[in-house]
């Protein structure tokens, strides 16, 4: 055996470990955004879980995956920035709603007669 040789397996090895600091990195950093995108949390409690996070991160890490409560998607404020809306954002409206809605606009001056006809044409051929 030949001191100082670097084998196969040696290789292997440090991909290993190399993959596996690579994805504990990745994971603290996104836990660090999902921290300072929620709307549930405080500006305290947000740099409390940074704090945590960055001097102490596999503590930091693990507490925080374990101790954050599951939120929806809007909670998040995604919705208007190109991402999908939540589900409730597609409730199904019917067709006399959709009436009053545009005739509480034409009410309002929001819309014209000329339009809230078109508009009122348009739902009534759609249903």
């Amino acid at each position: 055996m030949v001191v100082g040789a670097y084998t196969f397996w040696d290789a292997m090895w440090t991909m290993i470990v190399f993959f596996a600091w690579l994805m504990f990195f990745w994971w603290v950093v996104m836990l660090l955004v999902d921290n300072f995108r929620r709307k549930d949390h405080g500006g305290l409690a947000k740099a409390g879980w940074a704090v945590l996070i960055i001097f102490l991160p596999i503590i930091g890490a693990v507490s925080y995956t374990i101790a954050r409560p599951d939120i929806d998607v809007a909670d998040y404020g995604y919705s208007g920035y190109g991402y999908s809306a939540p589900p409730q954002a597609y409730k199904q409206t019917s067709t006399a709603d959709e009436l009053a809605r545009l005739n509480e606009l034409r009410t309002e001056g929001a819309i014209s007669d000329a339009e809230f006809e078109e508009l009122k044409r348009k739902t009534i051929a759609t249903a």
